[in-house]
């Protein structure tokens, strides 16, 4: 099962980092970024299907590709953006990732325009 490899190296990382925190920090950092690093890859052929699928939904139906390239972009934002700013919390720059998290806000509210916009027009469309 993919989920006990991932949580094997969590675990590694995290036990490395703890191990090495207080001896080497900038070392103790590396792990814990290596870490993750390795979990994002591992997960990789896993978005690459989400991608595929939700892509081939929305030619079925018949959504717009901007749509749905929107959406996907929305969703990488967000997951990127939180696991910047956990990184930065566990860096102890709790200041920093709070601006991170503000600015990925911004652009998923930015990225968002053209669906709202889609949305609005298609409900005006269907008013008497």
């Amino acid at each position: 099962m993919e989920i006990l490899k991932i949580i094997g190296v969590g675990l590694i990382a995290a036990v490395s980092f703890v191990a090495l925190r207080d001896a080497k920090p900038e070392i103790a950092f590396l792990t814990a970024a290596a870490g993750c690093v390795i979990i994002a890859l591992m997960l990789i052929d896993y978005l690459v299907e989400i991608i595929v699928t939700l892509t081939g939904i929305a030619g079925k139906v018949g959504l717009d590709g901007a749509i749905i390239s929107s959406i996907l972009k929305i969703i990488g934002i967000g997951y990127i953006t939180e696991f910047a700013a956990v990184l930065c919390e566990d860096m102890g720059v709790r200041s920093v990732a709070d601006k991170i998290s503000l600015g990925g806000k911004i652009i998923i509210m930015f990225l968002s325009l053209p669906i709202f916009t889609a949305l609005i027009n298609l409900i005006t469309g269907l008013l008497p």
